[in-house]
């Protein structure tokens, strides 16, 4: 895990007077350090060779600790199973998912916020607007066809 970003971990660890523990360290590393979104039974699997003795309660704990304090975000992309994604640091990204609904592919598309226009700028503005409501965060999900299943079905 880069230092900022695990330093930005152990400080809301603190803020809040949490405990900070060396199987929380693992599961934050493991998903500061993969792309894509894993599962809580994918991330047992893997923080169990470094702490055999870990439980998977432990684990799916401590998944809804770090989505409670914003460190990840859980996703529901409809294939049974709660994702998990690492966030901390990352909040002047706009993040979207492509979600293929025939092979389940998940495509991440992101925008700097920093560098370049949000283009749900005018929605969340309107939004905002008319019913008076403060948008803190946003998921968005896009459900279709991947570039190779759209193929496949035009193909017959």
């Amino acid at each position: 895990m880069a230092f900022e970003q695990g330093w930005c971990c152990k400080k809301r660890f603190r803020e809040c007077g949490l405990k900070w523990t060396q199987t929380r360290e693992a599961i934050i590393n493991l998903l500061s350090s993969k792309k894509g979104h894993l599962s809580a039974e994918e991330i047992f699997l893997e923080v169990k060779e470094l702490y055999p003795g870990i439980g998977l309660a432990t684990v799916y704990r401590t998944l809804e600790l770090l989505t409670e304090l914003g460190i990840l975000r859980k996703f529901d992309f409809k294939d049974g199973r709660a994702r998990y994604e690492f966030i901390a640091g990352k909040e002047t990204v706009e993040h979207y998912h492509l979600v293929c609904r025939i092979c389940g592919k998940i495509i991440d598309y992101e925008i700097d916020l920093e560098t370049q226009q949000d283009p749900l700028k005018y929605l969340k503005n309107t939004l905002t607007e008319k019913f008076k409501f403060s948008i803190e965060r946003s998921d968005i999900q896009f459900f279709g066809l991947c570039e190779r299943c759209k193929a496949l079905s035009e193909r017959g």
